[in-house]
């Protein structure tokens, strides 16, 4: 798992790399709920950075739901919450739009190209499942 991360000097901060990165190998499927993650000190070491920069990380994904940390056990990937219905739906994803198309501006991508290629990879998973 941790042979797919890739630490970058760009700006970004390390543990936000790192989350995001997780979240990408979740969505992927290449983290399944119930998965065990890697130990903070294991990416800390495998990274060369410091370990409150990965627990930072670890904390923001098990704020997100993404993770869930059991104390003497480890972190595993949670199971991912049962589907929103109506107007909870709807408002849910209003937000998750709003969200994304500030960071395509924020990263200068053009919202239009941005929701053709989330149709694509949303068509794509369809195919796969």
């Amino acid at each position: 798992m941790l042979s797919g991360i890739r630490i970058e000097d760009n700006g970004v901060p390390i543990y936000v790399q790192l989350r995001e990165q997780f979240l990408r190998a979740m969505g992927a499927g290449v983290l399944k709920p119930g998965d065990q993650m890697p130990t903070m000190r294991q990416v800390a070491v495998a990274f060369r950075i410091d370990l409150n920069t990965v627990r930072h990380a670890y904390d923001e994904l098990e704020r997100a739901g993404a993770v869930v940390l059991i104390r003497g056990r480890g972190s595993f990937v949670a199971e991912p919450p049962a589907a929103l219905q109506g107007a909870d739906h709807d408002a849910e994803a209003e937000r998750l739009a709003r969200q994304v198309l500030a960071t395509a501006a924020a990263a200068g991508v053009d919202p239009l190209v941005l929701a053709s290629k989330i149709t694509a990879l949303a068509a794509a998973k369809e195919e796969v499942q």
